[in-house]
């Protein structure tokens, strides 16, 4: 009795399963379909043993749109061969439904990854993680999350370097990578692989490809020889087990270090379950039926036909064969005979060892000269007659070390990388003459982006192709280029709010985008639509140049919705998703409306500040003060941060939990009461980032009072902006900035005690670069 059991059954797990018993007379099979339903969440208790029949979830619940929004993504990483590492994203889902969660899938290059000895995928309490159990160069490439839900998928995607470990002899190659099997059959499989990089050690002169029979732990080295094309076929293999293979470079210096081992291939002719009939019966049954069976009884096989070759390297020739028609039910091996042309005899090539494959590699062949082949069959009666002799045979690479690529060439990307076009890549800062790999594993397109660099450095590139033979020459050198930050459209605006409404007009205010795409934000473009209309409208020709507009000439009490874009020297780009349905109806409350704008800063371990702007409706009377709530994301109770309303428009939330995630709001009071509460901010993870730095001040050689900052993350398109209680400075009697690359100073230029409170600075074109100091007395 054979069970297959489906421990915590899942909805994904429905399906319809066969159970294949196969021997050497065929095979028998059964199926049966399993479905596993969704149950509501209010079902009442079973008693054990009862299965129950309820209708599925509702359709409203089944096509809930499901927001997926990434919160801590992992970057570009770089690691090394035998490490341990996890790739991780943390997320907000909405809403968190327990029995409709998104699918969490991996993809390396756009490859489907799957848990295996190598990875492990984990999904759940908002986080996805992919772990690597031990790194090897296989391992590198581009790796997506994609998160898919009922309303689409949800992505995002960085690279994996993996650099060589050291090696066991100092200047022997990397390993080699990707090892695969191909054309197994009974005695005899071909292996593959990819070369290592050898930018710094001497070339690779060729390679050992070990073979290891699963469950077990000697390893047996395949070749006597190097071989030197990244291709080798094994035979000799033992019908029906199942072997795994590795491959090691060898050059002047050594040996390396084992490649990752393949996958098992088990040496079975793929053939025989093609070889079986099924026959269906009353009552669903199946008869299954041999061709040997109704072949019958053969004694001397036929021969073979359709010997060629296969494969033809310098130094073997793979041939192949079909067996004989009819086959018949005795086992079948074969010889293989050749003779050099015009030698007018034949040489019996595995005398002493029969074939059981169709298949065969034959060494030991003379350079340069021609050979014609021909195979025999056999079975326990006898041998056939020699197979159709093949067309003549010479041993010649067939093929070559591949051609010197083109002209590199090299553009800015990002402030760390640059994109190029190549194969294996190379870069070398200029005047070094110390040139560094790039990428540890071939890449299959001619673009790539070289991570790892040096803003403000120079840089020159290389590349060079390869292929089973070897690589080839190194191309020209590329023109010398230096890292700075590519321009780009800029990043979608986000939080649109109303903030007024009379009735005919909506005043909006948005948050600006987080990247100005390496040039200032000119202005925002935005569009209009009344709900449940398709078409969108344009609201203003001319750009706005604040963060905030006023929609005229509305109909009053209708529904609208709103989306914003932001434009740079570059163009527009992405749009903001479109608002909530905002009803056009005046505001009479005497309550404040809501502040906007918020902004999260300086987030440390167990502190942040958030800054806000005024309402645009104060309501009846005056704004007296503001109060902060703040919750953690999968919790329901607000806390408030402030027991009285304070009069500023910045506050310091502290004693919160390092390493969780927080969402925030602010609310307006006056005489009347409490106003309307803020758009919730985006969520927050409050948790240094590595490298924070802080605002200190100095003394010069003049006696100049200073506070200065340094940030590594600023680019060209990054602003320096000083402020005091958080509004940016722009008093130039009292303070003088200078800025230069990634330091910034303000002067005091006649410090008196009107000067004392916070400075603060923040960074454009960055991820929240911030920080405050606060200036006493002392």
């Amino acid at each position: 009795v054979f069970l297959l059991p489906l421990f915590r059954a899942d909805f994904d797990d429905s399906a319809t399963y066969s159970a294949v018993a196969t021997n050497v007379h065929g095979q028998a099979s059964t199926n049966c379909a399993v479905i596993v339903r969704r149950f509501r969440e209010d079902e009442e208790p079973r008693p054990a043993g009862i299965m129950p029949f309820h209708l599925p979830l509702s359709y409203d619940v089944c096509f809930t749109h499901i927001d997926v929004q990434f919160l801590e993504k992992f970057g570009v990483t770089f690691g090394t061969e035998g490490e341990t590492l996890t790739l991780k994203c943390s997320m907000l889902i909405t809403p968190d439904l327990k029995r409709l969660q998104p699918r969490a899938e991996w993809y390396r290059d756009d490859v489907l990854i799957k848990d295996s000895k190598w990875t492990k995928l984990y999904f759940g309490e908002g986080q996805a993680a992919l772990s690597f159990t031990h790194l090897n160069k296989d391992d590198e490439g581009l790796y997506t999350l994609r998160m898919v839900t009922k309303g689409g998928v949800s992505e995002y995607s960085a690279y994996l370097f993996v650099r060589d470990a050291d090696a066991l002899i100092a200047g022997a190659p990397g390993a080699p990578m990707d090892v695969e099997c191909h054309d197994a059959n009974r005695d005899y499989v071909i292996v593959t692989w990819k070369p290592p990089n050898t930018t710094k050690e001497s070339p690779v002169i060729g390679y050992f490809v070990d073979k290891c029979e699963v469950g077990l732990e000697n390893w047996v080295q395949c070749n006597d020889a190097p071989v030197k094309i990244c291709k080798y076929p094994v035979t000799g293999l033992y019908e029906g087990r199942s072997y795994i293979f590795r491959v090691r470079a060898v050059n002047s210096a050594g040996i390396s270090r084992p490649s990752r081992v393949s996958e098992p291939v088990a040496a079975l002719d793929p053939v025989d379950l093609e070889r079986t009939q099924t026959i269906h019966v009353d009552e669903g049954r199946k008869i299954v039926i041999s061709k040997n069976d109704l072949e019958g009884d053969i004694q001397i096989p036929g021969p073979p036909t359709n010997v060629h070759a296969s494969e033809i390297s310098k130094t073997y020739v793979v041939l192949s064969w079909d067996p004989p028609v009819p086959r018949g039910r005795e086992p079948l091996t074969y010889f293989i005979e050749k003779s050099m042309v015009g030698s007018g005899s034949w040489q019996r090539v595995n005398a002493q060892v029969a074939v059981k494959s169709p298949r065969y590699a034959v060494f030991d062949l003379a350079e340069g000269k021609s050979y014609v082949f021909r195979v025999l069959s056999a079975n326990k009666h006898g041998i056939s007659d020699p197979s159709e002799i093949t067309e003549p045979i010479q041993p010649q690479d067939t093929i070559v070390v591949p051609s010197v690529p083109g002209r590199v060439v090299a553009t800015r990307n990002t402030k760390t990388s640059v994109d190029l076009y190549g194969y294996y890549i190379e870069y070398s800062v200029v005047g070094s003459n110390c040139w560094e790999p790039s990428n540890h594993k071939p890449i299959k397109y001619n673009r790539f982006v070289v991570h790892g660099l040096e803003t403000g450095e120079q840089y020159v590139f290389r590349v060079k192709a390869v292929n089973a033979v070897g690589f080839s020459e190194n191309s020209q050198e590329s023109e010398a280029i230096t890292v700075q930050a590519a321009l780009t459209c800029p990043s979608y605006p986000h939080g649109i709010t109303l903030l007024n409404c009379d009735g005919h007009s909506m005043t909006l205010g948005w948050k600006a985008p987080k990247y100005s795409g390496g040039s200032p934000i000119l202005g925002y473009y935005m569009d209009k639509r009344e709900a449940n209309h398709q078409n969108w409208h344009e609201v203003n020709s001319s750009l706005i140049t604040r963060t905030i507009y006023t929609v005229e000439d509305l109909t009053e009490d209708a529904f609208y919705e709103f989306k914003v874009a932001a434009a740079n020297l570059v163009g527009i780009g992405q749009p903001s998703d479109p608002s909530e349905h905002f009803k056009c109806k005046a505001w009479t409350m005497p309550e404040p409306g809501p502040a906007y704008d918020l902004t999260i800063c300086e987030v440390r371990n167990t502190s942040l500040v958030l800054l806000w702007k005024a309402p645009v409706y104060e309501g009846k009377s005056p704004i007296t003060g503001y109060l902060v709530d703040y919750k953690e994301v999968d919790t329901e109770d607000w806390i408030t941060a402030n027991e009285k309303p304070t009069s500023k428009r910045y506050f310091k939330v502290t004693d919160l939990h390092e390493g969780h995630t927080y969402v925030f709001k602010v609310r307006a009071v006056n005489d009347a009461g409490v106003g309307k509460s803020s758009e919730i901010s985006e969520p927050v993870l409050v948790q240094a980032r590595p490298g924070t730095k802080e605002i200190f001040s100095g003394v010069d050689d003049e006696g100049n009072i200073y506070l200065a900052f340094e940030c590594k993350e600023a680019t060209d398109a990054s602003h320096f902006a000083w402020g005091k209680s958080y509004e940016e400075i722009d008093d130039s009697d009292k303070f003088k900035i200078e800025t230069e690359g990634n330091h910034s100073k303000l002067y005091f230029k006649n410090p008196d005690k009107s000067d004392l409170g916070t400075y603060s600075i923040s960074v454009s074109d960055t991820d929240g670069v911030s920080s405050s100091f606060v200036m006493d007395d002392e």
